[in-house]
């Protein structure tokens, strides 16, 4: 083995990341290496990560073991007693070419993880993209300054920090300059974007400027929280067509009293109104959203108000969470629900989410979509939706594509 094998966990700016290290660890030299980039965001990802250091060091005994990502950052010790690992960085040094430089020449402890919470600042430029082809990720915020009672995120990924507007105009005017179609925003806590800044800026302003300032053909908006969203940003919803109409929410629970006991900043009627609205400004909206099952002290009515909450929000995408107790988080130390339970729980909501993406997708026959291409036979339109094409298509680009049918969960275009 010569290039470093890359192992990724976790959410998609740990994905973001990935590539970029892949890029670091290239420009130092480092050959024969397995790196495993760890998510902590459930007890369920920590175990995974476990897993597959166990497997990749099987299958790669005579190779040097890195571990880092959030679960590295908040257990270093732990994944250090691994007798399969050789070095553990944490999610700031991982981002550091003399980090890489070091492992390369052997002058570097086994263990580098410093203080997350000492942070104030975040990368702008780490890479130009990655993936497919035809849309790129980029970076504009890390790190989280609520304490949600179930999250040990902040803890690996420390306080919010921003990237500079003009940064990231810049980045994204290289990007459509080589030829990506769409980008997307991507951070930990998206919409907290600025609050670290001269002036304080609101996500929406910077999303107007990108739209102001650069050719992107299309702008896309991961994972944000409802309440955060600024005046201009639902201006952006509502007049700029540049602005994919596909919002993925932290919504987490359906319940007045779960979301107060998970420290949430809304409560079910703020999601209501917020999707009510943001729908009436965009009429093809589409919402996906984060929701948990289980939480603990969660009664059979609270549950019930989650399952509603799929269709009161009229939710399509559901990223559904069984819950698991995180040791440190003040949620591990709530009176539990039952495991069996929980998980009969997030099985309910994932059968009723499949319910919400069949009926989205059975309503879109005879319309006609604007297509990305991810490759000649697959794209999505600006909803998410996978599109399936017969006939190969020009990769990376958008074409208008008329919906015939839907054959396994897809979209299948004329």
């Amino acid at each position: 083995m010569s290039a470093p094998i890359l192992s990724n966990h976790g959410c998609r700016l740990n994905a973001y990341e990935a590539e970029a290290m892949r890029e670091l660890a290239s420009q130092a030299g480092l050959d024969n290496t397995v790196i495993v980039n760890t998510c902590a965001v459930t007890a369920e990802a920590v175990r995974k990560g476990r897993q597959d250091i166990r497997k990749l060091r099987r299958a790669h005994p005579d190779a040097r073991l890195v571990v880092t990502g959030c679960a590295a950052q908040t257990d270093p010790e732990g994944f250090a007693a691994m007798p399969e690992v050789d070095s553990v960085i944490g999610n700031v040094e991982k981002m550091q070419l003399g980090t890489w430089q070091g492992l390369a020449t052997g002058g570097t402890e086994p263990v580098q993880v410093d203080d997350i919470m000492s942070v104030t600042e975040t990368a702008g430029h780490l890479i130009d993209g990655f993936g497919t082809r035809s849309r790129a990720y980029v970076q504009v915020q890390n790190g989280c300054d609520h304490r949600c009672t179930f999250c040990i995120i902040p803890y690996g990924r420390g306080n919010s920090r921003s990237v500079p507007a003009g940064v990231v105009v810049e980045q994204i005017a290289r990007l459509v300059d080589r030829g990506f179609n769409e980008v997307v925003l991507t951070g930990v806590d998206l919409t907290s974007w600025g609050a670290d800044l001269p002036g304080q800026p609101r996500l929406g302003e910077l999303v107007q400027r990108i739209l102001k300032l650069t050719r992107v053909p299309r702008l896309r908006i991961s994972s944000i929280d409802s309440i955060e969203v600024d005046e201009a940003l639902m201006r952006a919803i509502a007049e700029e067509d540049r602005l994919m109409p596909h919002l993925h929410l932290s919504l987490q629970h359906g319940a007045d009293l779960i979301l107060k006991r998970m420290k949430r900043r809304h409560l079910r009627g703020d999601a209501i109104r917020f999707c009510q609205e943001a729908r009436r400004l965009r009429p093809d909206m589409t919402f996906g959203a984060d929701i948990i099952a289980g939480f603990p002290t969660e009664t059979e009515v609270h549950f019930e108000n989650s399952l509603r909450l799929v269709e009161d929000c009229d939710l399509t995408w559901l990223h559904v969470f069984p819950y698991s107790p995180r040791e440190g988080t003040p949620a591990a130390r709530m009176p539990p629900v039952d495991g069996a339970l929980i998980r009969a729980r997030a099985a309910r909501l994932r059968e009723v989410g499949a319910r919400a993406v069949d009926q989205h997708l059975a309503a879109q026959i005879g319309r006609v979509h604007r297509v990305l291409l991810e490759t000649p036979h697959m794209g999505r339109t600006e909803q998410f939706a996978e599109v399936v094409f017969e006939i190969a298509q020009p990769e990376g680009q958008v074409v208008e594509a008329k919906i015939v049918g839907v054959v396994e969960g897809k979209l299948r275009a004329a």
